[in-house]
């Protein structure tokens, strides 16, 4: 969104400068050269949790500070790196290969690479052996027209090498700063980031993760932006020592979510003898910010693409949820999605957006905004940050967010719209905006406030076997499957990247050994408000098993939890399903006449408290049928990490109980 909202000159540096008292907490300095390895580094292992980690970072220090360009006269931020790695096996080669990525704008604004050097140190007999980084080694990507990557590869990386990497950069984009992570997926002995920002200059320091960064120097130092020139400047000193390697856990919107880590974004501008200017201090300047923006405010507010469009979408149509779902599907069914999510338009107005027939989120969701305002429906933009974004803070920070949906009122209802995917009724936004809290902003009254985005469709996926047991220990029958909500979403994903049907049916077996199948259907493909169901014939073998005149049968066949995805004694983080969902299961199995039921596992129930999940399984015989249930609700989209117990010992009951066996005896 923005790139470089301000332009300072040198004259306004020169007008009069101001000091101020230091506040300062001394710690205990610590310096890295770039090539001096001391022997002991060569002795360090991983231990304990991490023992199996592939390499150590033995530190990594961050240095952030301004300067003026002589070139622009503007302020751009410096930021120099120096990381070194102890590598331990072959796995953690890969911190030899090292990418650094440089922004572009449309405009002038740009990052620039000053110097990059590195090295890789061995131990060879008892001496060490440098290989330097060569020029070989160096080479350019453009990803695209904004964002380019340089990559750099060592030389002789062996286990037991050290490497190290030092770096840096100068960049125009000083709205958001360089930020700094603390936590990486390999332990690391020490992190430093140092952080030199001008007087004039006032930044929101957002932190977040569940690991304690320490804070010890906070002052106010001299600094030196023109020659011959004094002002000041805050320095701050952030570390962490001996952190332990961050783990992967399910069920989370991103791990970035949980690192410990620091993020700036500008929150305004003082130069002597200039008023404050204010560029997102709060919620109520974010929004007069983004109704004036022409790729926002103005864009939404265009609408001669509307007025041509809307007749013939409408087709004199009165009543407010269906001329909705018209216009919904008009965008969704002209405009395909580019995959960039984006918080603004790429233009400045809709009309192109459906001349190119494909753009970004903003591009299409803003469009579709455009739209029911000239309709007369009340709308509104919701500003998200999406699940793999990472969650937002919840003060005024614009930089957190990185997409947008609608929300539109029809009576008293609300309608969540994301027109990014053919296949997203409406109320069901795409999963990944699921971050359970979204910002509306409404344009006519330059207010906003947070919305929860959480679901009001259900998502349910409901397993129906109709079977018979023949004596030769085969399952032949009947599968219908119904979907709905996020599981029919994701259904209706896997049928329509399938190649064809064939396709899409041998991947659907490909997890289910021994299953056969004809005659399959799936009804309500196109029609996304209704139940989507299959059905199929199927002959089910090698899922019963045979031992002298005993037979045994695991019901839930191919529905069954077979592992608990929650392992870890303890969990920091909460566990994030993105929405409540439900699966039920029944099966009805005929079996022959001389068998009989030897073994009936014992039903039962399982629930959290307050009601937050249940699970349940029963078992009913009535002659020769034997019919099971069992149903898994998670009752809510989010469990802290207090409830974690509970959810760890309700899938335990799931896994264990669904694995019984039902066991026939032969008559003799």
């Amino acid at each position: 969104m923005y790139k470089n909202v301000l332009k300072i000159t040198v004259l306004m540096l020169c007008i009069g400068i101001g000091t101020s008292n230091a506040q300062t907490q001394k710690s205990v300095k610590r310096e890295f050269k770039f090539g001096k390895v001391l022997p002991s580094e060569f002795e360090t292992k991983a231990t304990g949790p991490d023992s199996a980690a592939s390499a150590i970072k033995l530190f990594d220090v961050g240095d952030c500070y301004f300067e003026v360009s002589p070139v622009t006269n503007d302020f751009v931020y410096v930021f120099e790196r120096h990381i070194r790695y102890k590598i331990l096996n072959k796995n953690g080669y890969d911190f030899a290969n090292y990418t650094i990525t440089l922004q572009r704008s449309s405009g002038s604004e740009k990052e620039d690479l000053y110097y990059m050097d590195g090295a890789t140190y061995n131990l060879v007999d008892g001496k060490t052996v440098v290989s330097k980084l060569n020029k070989e080694a160096k080479f350019s990507e453009s990803y695209d027209k904004n964002f380019t990557f340089k990559k750099f590869a060592l030389p002789n990386v062996k286990e037991g090498s050290i490497i190290e990497f030092k770096y840096k950069i100068k960049s125009d984009f000083i709205f958001t700063i360089q930020s700094w992570n603390f936590q990486a997926d390999i332990p690391t002995l020490w992190s430093e980031y140092n952080v030199r920002i001008p007087e004039y200059l006032s930044y929101k320091h957002n932190f977040s993760g569940y690991y304690q960064v320490d804070h010890p120097i906070h002052e106010t130092s001299n600094a030196n932006y023109v020659p011959g020139l004094n002002s000041t400047c805050v320095y701050d000193k952030y570390t962490v020592a001996n952190v332990p390697a961050l783990k992967d856990e399910p069920f989370v919107t991103t791990m970035d979510d949980y690192i410990p880590k620091i993020q700036f974004e500008l929150t305004g501008t003082q130069f002597p003898n200039r008023p404050y200017v204010d560029y997102n201090g709060s919620w109520a300047k974010i929004i007069a910010n983004l109704i004036e923006r022409e790729d926002f405010g103005h864009f939404i507010n265009k609408n001669s693409y509307a007025k041509s469009v809307l007749p013939s979408i409408l087709k004199g149509e009165k009543d407010t949820l269906t001329c909705l779902k018209l216009i919904y599907n008009y965008v969704k069914s002209n405009v395909k999605w580019n995959n960039s999510y984006e918080i603004c338009a790429t233009g400045t107005n809709p009309k192109t957006v459906f001349e190119k027939k494909t753009g970004t989120s903003a591009d299409i969701n803003l469009s579709l905004l455009s739209l029911l305002k000239e309709a007369k429906i009340d709308a509104y933009p919701v500003l998200v940050s999406t699940r793999s974004h990472g969650e937002h803070p919840g003060y005024p920070l614009i930089s957190a967010f990185n997409n947008v949906v609608v929300v539109a009122k029809t009576g008293q209802d609300l309608h969540f719209l994301d027109a990014t995917d053919k296949e997203l009724p409406i109320d069901l936004i795409d999963e990944e905006n699921l971050s359970h809290n979204g910002f509306y902003v409404d344009l006519k009254s330059g207010t906003g406030s947070w919305i929860s985005t959480e679901t009001t469709i259900p998502t349910e996926k409901l397993f129906i076997y109709s079977l018979n047991l023949n004596k030769e220990n085969k399952l032949v029958g009947k599968i219908n499957q119904y979907s709905k909500g996020y599981s029919a979403l994701a259904l209706r994903d896997r049928y329509r990247h399938s190649d064809n049907e064939t396709e899409f049916l041998k991947n659907f077996k490909k997890d289910k050994p021994g299953l056969e199948l004809s005659n399959y259907k799936i009804e309500n493909l196109d029609n996304l408000d209704e139940l989507l169901t299959e059905s199929m014939d199927v002959v089910i073998e090698d899922n019963v098993e045979e031992a002298g005149n005993l037979v045994y049968f695991t019901p839930l066949l191919f529905e069954r939890t077979k592992e608990n995805p929650f392992k870890l004694e303890e969990r920091k983080f909460p566990v994030d399903f993105a929405y409540p969902h439900k699966e039920s299961y029944r099966i009805t199995l005929n079996f022959p006449d001389d068998y009989e039921i030897d073994k009936l596992p014992k039903g039962g129930i399982y629930k959290l408290p307050e009601d937050k999940g249940t699970f349940t399984i029963n078992y009913i015989t009535e002659g020769k049928a034997l019919m099971v249930k069992s149903t898994i609700s998670i009752n809510k989209s989010l469990y802290t990490s207090e409830e974690y117990f509970d959810l760890k010992a309700l899938f335990k009951a799931i896994v264990e109980k669904q694995a019984e066996q039902v066991v026939f005896k032969k008559k003799a």
